[in-house]
């Protein structure tokens, strides 16, 4: 429990001096009619499909994390190719970074004091070594505005906005609210968020997408 509480203190003094990322309120949410919900419905399978046929997609961005007591924010850049995911943190003022890396198999962070820390379940380790309460398992497909696999998260509450823009998701115990999208996206690609907030309990995770990179699937 102190190496715990040593490692999450040595993180959030490491952040607090980190860009920070401002509080925006949620989309405003509506209730549609039928055909209105069916077609929103419709176009949030279309992105779910598109994102899953990428073979790899990246974002860069800012982070700010608390869990009720402590929290701090930094710059993210986070890599997933199917099951697999690359997250560096890093804090420029102090210099400090970390990164986690894993798969469904397991999980593996750097940077922390005291060394490299391994373990099956990602958030689980995450818990034990920083006091931080993130959905590392779940958060890629949120961030790109799609539902987690319901086999790990649970099935999802749906809520839109009156042009039918997804605007609030319920998974897992979680809600996450999308503050913004792109204006338009490249060709062939799903307009993906650039603003989000999740939320848990005391656990509280805001996103701020700066860039993101996408590899189209290629053809047989």
């Amino acid at each position: 429990m102190r190496a715990r509480g040593l490692a999450a203190a040595a993180l959030v003094v490491a952040l607090t001096a980190c860009t920070s990322v401002p509080v925006r309120p949620p989309a405003q949410t509506a209730v549609l009619d039928a055909e209105a919900r069916a077609g929103a419905e419709a176009r949030l399978v279309a992105r779910e499909a598109a994102v899953r046929a990428l073979p790899e997609f990246a974002f860069a961005g800012r982070v700010a994390m608390s869990n009720g007591r402590d929290g701090g924010s930094g710059r993210i850049d986070w890599r997933q190719a199917g099951d697999r995911f690359e997250v560096s943190l890093a804090a420029p003022v102090t210099r400090q970074s970390w990164r986690l890396s894993g798969d469904p198999r397991g999980a593996r962070i750097d940077g922390l004091e005291g060394g490299p820390r391994d373990g099956a379940d990602v958030g689980q380790l995450l818990w034990e070594a920083t006091g931080f309460d993130i959905p590392v398992a779940a958060l890629a497909a949120w961030a790109a505005g799609t539902r987690a696999d319901p086999a790990q998260a649970g099935e999802a509450e749906l809520e839109f906005t009156a042009d039918g823009q997804l605007a609030r998701l319920r998974q897992g115990g979680w809600t996450i609210d999308y503050i913004d999208w792109q204006p338009v996206a490249a060709e062939g690609a799903p307009v993906l968020p650039v603003r989000i907030n999740a939320a848990r309990d005391t656990a509280r995770v805001r996103l701020i997408v700066d860039a993101w990179s996408l590899e189209a699937a290629t053809s047989p």
